[in-house]
């Protein structure tokens, strides 16, 4: 792997993977999530993520897709708390394409205010759908709860009053300031010669002029405070959804925090090795001490738990979806009765060894593709650090049991838990 920056902050990350398919995978990140939003202005980067995709004049939205698809590739993009990215994985031949694409979209993007009336319509109506949901109105409220003065607490969506008065130019200036090379990282991964593809990025990407102001305050870039560590509450929502579900969330750590690595240990054995981004899925669930006594003595009908790689202090989650006939009461019981015996007792030499090789296993899997090194390659640059990811399967190898026990003892306590409760209602509506 190679790593460069250009005069302009642009930073290019290269992986070439020798003896694979003939395919190459672009992603270009921008350090710019729901994180750095504030009210009145929360959606903002989402939908600026759908505007970009409305292309250029070069490169209009309604042509690329179809352009990229007839070379064989595919294209798409994603918001998140802590970034947006975009990406087209095509053949090596055809590289060249997606590299003039994503240095046109950075420079040149067209906000047309009829294209951002129509992307605000798409955006209320997706809000609209979400809201049907109890599980997003419930994770909308705790986290709110639990993220009272930074961005991680209100959905990457936005709130929908806000959605509704954001103007053209505040969509504007948000590009302009936060989508410049000096913000951005260019990852290509797969079958490519370094040294005529660092020449090519010099060229289209080169020109691009920085946009972000010099000392810009840390509170700017939404590093305002971590999840709340104060007293413990309880958020109640109820509603005609027959389903009940019961969340626990607990204050806990970024990435490139030490304590990460037992933290994710401890997520296994709780609730299974799941996949820290949106590459791969979760694997050994069903040995996990959430699904075995949990889900097995039939009081939930799922159970799990998660400790996401965040570029700010997060939270781990623990949650279950209640059975049919099961009072919620006795499945938060079932579940602080699990945390408290992960507090008590030092997991077992067995349950170690099966959660770090799970760990360590989806990690491996999820990266063996050109696509998902360049979604790793990325991720790990603008959330955490290229050492977190290179030294990622040794971290998780390194942990001790001890260490799982005092991490639990550490952050998963009452006193500064949240607990989600949804509760259907008693008379569910009946259509007339």
């Amino acid at each position: 792997m190679q790593r460069y920056q250009l005069a302009n902050g642009l930073t290019v990350l290269l992986r070439a993977t020798a003896g694979h398919a003939p395919v190459a995978s672009l992603w270009v990140w921008y350090r710019v999530g729901s994180r750095v939003e504030r009210r009145p202005r929360t959606g903002l980067t989402h939908w600026v993520e759908h505007m970009l995709f409305r292309g250029t004049d070069r490169f209009p939205g309604s042509s690329v897709h179809k352009m990229v698809a007839r070379l064989g590739g595919v294209r798409n993009g994603m918001t998140s708390n802590d970034y947006t990215v975009y990406y087209e994985t095509l053949p090596a031949a055809e590289l060249d394409t997606a590299l003039r694409i994503e240095a046109d979209r950075m420079t040149n993007a067209c906000f047309d205010p009829g294209d951002v009336e129509a992307e605000r319509t798409v955006i209320l109506v997706e809000r609209a759908d979400r809201e049907n949901s109890s599980a997003f109105r419930l994770r909308e409220q705790v986290m709110a709860a639990a993220f009272p003065d930074h961005g991680y607490g209100h959905p990457v969506i936005g709130y929908r009053d806000d959605l509704q008065r954001i103007t053209r130019d505040e969509l504007w200036q948000h590009y302009r300031q936060n989508y410049g090379p000096d913000n951005a990282v260019v990852v290509v991964a797969g079958s490519f010669h370094r040294d005529m593809l660092m020449a090519r990025i010099e060229q289209l990407f080169g020109p691009a002029q920085p946009r972000r102001i010099k000392g810009e305050p840390e509170s700017a870039l939404g590093r305002t405070a971590g999840p709340s560590r104060g007293q413990p509450a309880t958020v109640r929502l109820s509603g005609p959804e027959p389903t009940a579900y019961v969340q626990l969330l607990f204050p806990a750590v970024r990435a490139l925090d030490d304590d990460y690595f037992p933290l994710l240990v401890l997520d296994s054995i709780l609730g299974g090795a799941a996949s820290l981004g949106n590459r791969g899925g979760g694997a050994g669930f069903r040995t996990s001490r959430l699904y075995r006594n949990v889900v097995q003595t039939e009081l939930a009908a799922s159970a799990g738990s998660s400790m996401r790689p965040t570029a700010d202090p997060y939270l781990f989650i623990v949650g279950a979806t209640v059975r049919r006939g099961i009072e919620q009461e006795q499945v938060l019981d079932a579940l602080w009765t699990e945390i408290e015996t992960a507090r008590q007792v030092a997991p077992t030499e067995t349950e170690m060894q099966r959660a770090q090789k799970q760990t360590r296993a989806q990690f491996i899997f999820g990266s063996e593709r050109a696509s998902s090194q360049g979604y790793w390659l990325g991720f790990s640059e603008v959330v955490a650090d290229l050492p977190w990811l290179l030294e990622f399967p040794d971290r998780v190898a390194a942990v001790t049991a001890d260490e799982v026990q005092r991490v639990a003892n550490q952050y998963l306590r009452r006193e500064t838990a949240i607990v989600g409760l949804y509760v259907p209602d008693e008379k569910p509506s009946v259509p007339a």
